[in-house]
């Protein structure tokens, strides 16, 4: 008798406890009247059916949500105000992943630990799989698109266990729940294992999927466009070096003796590259199929000036709702997040009180942005500042005052330093600043002047200044980019949120994604050279700055510095943690690339926002100091789970 119990049937059984998992009791709320929920009742009408494939898409990781995202507040990008202890302000922002950037990782407390739920949504996914051709009233060509959907999200998950723990169990096929305890203790796979059966995944999932969402309510739900995205980005993390024949890892080893890294030589980790390349390209393709496409300036409708349009395009590609007809350049919207909690929160706590300047107030200014991410940005001439030829024996730190021609970007003849001035687009555009223009809290930007915009003044004493031991700024710097221009106040105290959904995958993205694996698989000069420089060069034309060579041969210190592999590689790199800055890509990337330690040692640093002069508040202060040592590319297995079951090895360091 198939009569079942979905709390039982939907656990991993033995198998999931071995691991640490507890049985679920949250997957489906489909219950006859005798209050026992079963299979059955599960696959007995599309109407209950799709309510499970909800459950399959409900374990998603919820990117954008500080509480749940393990890439905003863990790392370096972001920086909390630490030590908030008021109750009416400490609980605004959940800080229990902030542990992780401030070193209190460890096997006895592991956080942002979703190895349990992770488990859980395979295992949802694999009884959608196996029983969603018993449900009547449905096609088969939706039973075929339905299975892939769960297919995708099943290599998904892997994907997130993999890329916080590295090598994992795989799931290929749910054990029965009568299995014998020998046969539960299952072991980590190693690396390539892991990578290979994600991609095997997807492969299966992308026939069956359609190109973009057939309908509005369909926004979110997995197409082809998505699924060749994701697999372009897992081949370039298969690729990468903290993945691909990582030396460091080598004394992984299982109890059995197997290498969980195995080793490699130079040839078969650029085979590696080579496919990453292949699935790069073939993204972009099936993207393009869909009529995506980069958000530009055409989209903004107000009449405003040129350096307003480009600010606007530069945060609305990133925070604007896009439609399932046409999804302009989000290829992977996560409609998980919530549209009134999370996301109203995150906005209020990362911009700055805007009292004065004739407007309500709001804002928490919990939320800060460390200057070594402030300092990564390019000089307008589209070059580090140090490579730029214009900043040579220039002193970034000179108080001055701002000029006319950046009105729409600072306050004209505010006291700022010169490191302020002269910045690409995307400076102003993603990041708010004392004088900095705060473009939002007004309703209509047509012929808007440089007056009518709210601007920020968070010196001491300045309506944004630090007001308490409890208030921000932080760093002296605002994460803008994350703040809807529609967002507004319309009264004291009553905030207008903007919900969008958080881009996992944009096209900006792939396209480096793509200039990344043909560089690291042929480098800057190779059969695939003009497609490099092409995408490239797209993202920084978008940008509002002159393309690589032009940049490099014309205004900088080292003319033709691309044309090597590792110039390219330095290039590429910091175009990505420019371009998707704030939007939990750099603490993967910084990893993967193993350039995490040397990032860490820069500090978190921040002014002195207790400074009401500017010479007093432009004074570089250390606000916190960060280590990064091996164990800490990868979480800890939590210890219960190792206890459990004792073929699990923990990870080097832990």
């Amino acid at each position: 008798m198939r009569k079942i119990l979905i709390k039982s049937s939907l656990v991993l059984a033995v198998a999931l406890s071995l691991f640490g998992v507890n049985s679920c009791n949250k997957y489906l709320n489909v219950v006859p009247d005798d209050g026992i929920a079963t299979l059955d009742m599960a696959f007995n009408l599309r109407a209950s059916a799709i309510r499970y494939l909800a459950t399959c898409y409900s374990y998603m990781p919820i990117e954008g949500n500080v509480a749940n995202d393990p890439a905003m507040l863990t790392g370096d990008e972001l920086w909390d105000l630490v030590g908030r202890v008021v109750s009416n302000t400490s609980a605004r922002v959940p800080n229990t992943y902030f542990n992780i950037a401030r070193g209190f990782q460890s096997a006895s407390r592991v956080y942002a630990n979703d190895w349990a739920d992770m488990y859980q949504g395979i295992r949802c996914c694999d009884i959608l799989v196996e029983n969603i051709d018993n449900v009547p009233d449905m096609t088969d060509m939706e039973k075929e698109q339905w299975k892939a959907e769960a297919t995708f999200l099943k290599a998904y998950y892997h994907f997130n266990l993999v890329r916080k723990w590295g090598p994992v169990p795989i799931i290929r096929e749910s054990l029965p729940i009568d299995s014998d305890v020998e046969t539960v203790r299952v072991y980590r796979d190693n690396i390539d294992d892991c990578f290979d059966y994600i991609l095997e995944l997807l492969d299966q999932a992308e026939p069956n999927l359609p190109l973009m969402p057939e309908s509005s309510d369909m926004y979110g739900r997995i197409t082809k466009a998505i699924c060749k995205a994701l697999k372009a980005k897992v081949a370039v993390y298969a690729a990468s070096p903290l993945f691909n024949g990582n030396e460091e890892e080598a004394s992984l080893v299982d109890n059995r003796g197997v290498q969980l890294f195995p080793d490699k030589d130079d040839d078969q980790k650029l085979e590696r590259w080579r496919y990453a390349l292949t699935a790069c390209k073939e993204a972009i393709e099936v993207c393009e199929q869909a009529n995506m496409r980069l958000y530009d300036d055409s989209n903004i409708s107000y009449r405003v000036t040129d350096s307003l349009k480009r600010t606007l395009t530069l945060r609305n590609a990133f925070n604007q709702r896009q439609t399932a007809q046409d999804p302009i350049e989000v290829v992977w919207p996560n409609t998980q997040i919530s549209s009134t909690g999370s996301t109203t929160a995150f906005q209020m706590w990362t911009m700055p009180n805007m009292t004065g300047n004739s407007h309500t107030t709001g804002g928490y200014r919990f939320i800060g942005v460390p200057l070594k991410i402030v300092d990564q940005f390019y000089t307008k001439n589209g070059l580090p500042i140090n490579n730029d030829l214009e900043w040579q024996g220039v002193n970034s730190q000179e108080i001055t005052s701002s000029p006319s021609d950046h009105s729409y970007y600072i306050v004209e003849g505010y006291k700022t330093i010169r490191h302020n001035i002269g910045r690409e687009p995307r400076y102003y555009s993603y990041l708010g600043f004392d004088g900095g223009i705060w473009y939002g809290e007004i309703s209509n930007f047509n012929d808007v002047q440089p007056s009518d915009l709210p601007h920020i003044e968070c010196r001491n004493g300045g309506p944004q200044g630090k007001s308490g031991s409890e208030v921000g700024p932080v760093t002296g710097y605002f994460a803008k980019k994350l703040y809807p221009q529609q967002c507004n106040f319309t009264g004291t105290n009553t905030f207008v949120s903007y919900w969008f959904p958080w881009p996992v995958i944009r096209l900006t993205d792939l396209y480096l994604l793509y200039a990344e694996a043909i560089n690291e698989a042929e480098g800057p000069n190779g059969a695939h050279r003009d497609e490099l420089f092409r995408y490239l060069d797209a993202v920084r034309e978008r940008a509002g700055i002159p393309d690589v060579k032009d940049s490099w041969d014309n205004y900088s210190n080292n003319p033709g510095y691309y044309d090597t592999q590792y110039g390219m590689r330095s290039i590429i790199h910091r175009e990505r943690l420019i371009e998707l800055t704030f939007e939990s890509q750099r603490f993967w990337d910084i990893r993967r690339w193993k350039e995490a330690p040397a990032e860490y040692q820069k500090g978190i640093y921040g002014y002195t926002v207790t400074g009401s002069s500017p010479e007093d508040y432009y004074v570089r202060k250390l606000i916190a100091s960060q280590t990064f040592g091996l164990k800490d590319y990868f979480w800890p297995i939590y210890n219960y789970y190792l206890e459990r079951n004792p073929n699990l090895v923990q990870n080097l360091g832990w």
